[in-house]
């Protein structure tokens, strides 16, 4: 079955590998960019017909609203969100320390002014965070904990804010938590714990990396191509 998959954050690392695959499986893509040249140089439009290009930034209410509608007006199968900040090391920081709860507070509004104004559909949306983030017990190896909770504290308290308000929103979700992210795709093989945000750990996975591409590649062929059941209203965490 073909779905319209809406993309925010796919112009490059784990977005655009899950992009690249749900293009390949021949889904209707919608991806949000704030530069579109970044994609057309990879998807030229006579060759990607089923790849739909729009401009504009993840926190603009009209934009988003734009995205997440089919063209029959009713509201797109799945959303895919990758935002995320670029760091900033000499201040252990990002660049935009709000990006993530922004835009899920952008996305939820423009679901909710959408059905106000009679769109109907219940999207699946599957964000993408990070490893470091568990309330029942450390989720990274021990020797990473200092990295995680100390250079990363100000992008996680971001992602933490998004995953709570998803996870309280009434949509149907997955969180994706990745290990620390590295390049480059492999054959290696990927290991996944899933967690209840109100309950709790159902099965562990800690590990140290994995690469973009491969985390990409999970996400759509587990939960656009196939959905697994096993993960919806769950937190997945992908490693090696």
């Amino acid at each position: 079955m073909t779905k319209v998959v809406a993309f925010f954050g796919a112009s490059a690392g784990v977005g655009l590998s899950a992009l690249k695959q749900s293009i390949a499986a021949g889904h209707e893509c919608i991806a949000l960019c704030r530069f579109p040249s970044k994609l057309t140089a990879i998807f030229p439009a006579e060759t990607t017909p089923n790849l739909t290009i729009v401009q504009g930034d993840a926190k603009d209410l009209s934009t988003v609203s734009k995205c997440i509608q089919k063209r029959n007006g009713e509201l797109v199968d799945q959303i895919i969100s990758t935002i995320g900040a670029k760091p900033i090391i000499s201040k252990l920081s990002i660049d935009d320390p709000e990006v993530c709860r922004k835009g899920m507070f952008t996305l939820l509004g423009a679901l909710e002014q959408l059905r106000r104004a009679g769109a109907t559909g219940q999207p699946y949306i599957i964000v993408f965070s990070t490893t470091g983030m568990s309330r029942f017990g450390r989720d990274v190896p021990l020797a990473m904990v200092p990295l995680y909770h100390i250079a990363l504290k100000v992008p996680h308290q971001d992602k933490r804010i998004m995953e709570d308000s998803l996870a309280a929103s009434g949509e149907d979700f997955t969180i994706v938590r990745g290990s620390l992210l590295t390049n480059g795709a492999s054959t290696t093989r990927i290991r996944v714990g899933i967690e209840d945000p109100k309950t709790g750990r159902e099965s562990n996975a800690i590990g140290y990396t994995i690469s973009r591409e491969d985390a990409g590649r999970w996400i759509s062929e587990n939960l656009v191509v196939k959905r697994d059941a096993q993960y919806l209203k769950k937190v997945a965490t992908i490693t090696y």
